[in-house]
């Protein structure tokens, strides 16, 4: 081979090495400047187009995209359709008050995957699933729906509240764990409209 092609060669093949490392470091799925959702288990990037249609809009999910912060926390209307949402979605195995059953319970400072103390780890665990019997929810909530459970899983928290990551300073200083027997009001205003039965 003639030295001038070799050195055409060397130089294509590391036009093609610069041009393919970006897509490699990137994946296609998430929000270029938002927050990369990943498998509990693999760490694979999850792809948060997949699954139930709806609920990819809304200004809570834009966010929570955008920087992990779930808008949706102590908004009664939301806490009113996460309830339902996790009693039909969830409790069969997390316990009607997530104090486990089947699957471990969601309402201490315990944590089997220990991302789930951030909302994004647990968003990632609902969304993509985990060990055992804990299979994906991608088909059956949507990320709206999803920030709605994990707000009511968070308004069941017994621990102690210094270790409660989700919640601001003010926030934890105003927080009062879920009574059994509390109950959401219908017509609760806030961010979340109430759930089509």
């Amino acid at each position: 081979m003639k030295p001038g092609i070799k050195i055409r060669l060397a130089s294509f093949a590391a036009i093609l090495i610069s041009i393919s490392l970006p897509t490699i470091a990137q994946p296609s799925s998430a929000p270029q400047d938002g927050i990369v959702f990943r498998n509990t288990i693999t760490g694979e990037a999850l792809d948060t187009n997949e699954g139930k249609p709806g609920g990819r809009d809304t200004p809570a999910v834009k966010e929570f995209f955008k920087t992990g912060k779930n808008l949706y926390i102590d908004d009664k209307s939301c806490l009113r359709n996460g309830e339902s949402l996790f009693l039909t979605s969830c409790s069969g195995c997390h316990g009607h008050l997530a104090e486990g059953k089947v699957g471990p319970g969601l309402n201490d400072n315990y944590w089997t995957y220990p991302l789930n103390t951030e909302d994004t780890g647990l968003f990632s665990t609902i969304f993509g699933g985990a060990n055992g019997m804990m299979g994906p929810h991608y088909e059956d909530l949507n990320p709206d729906e999803m920030l709605q459970v994990i707000a009511w899983v968070r308004h069941l928290y017994t621990g102690p509240v210094k270790d409660a990551a989700w919640l601001n300073e003010t926030q934890k200083k105003n927080y009062t764990p879920f009574k059994e027997g509390e109950v959401q009001a219908k017509d609760a205003k806030g961010q979340c409209k109430p759930l089509d039965n």
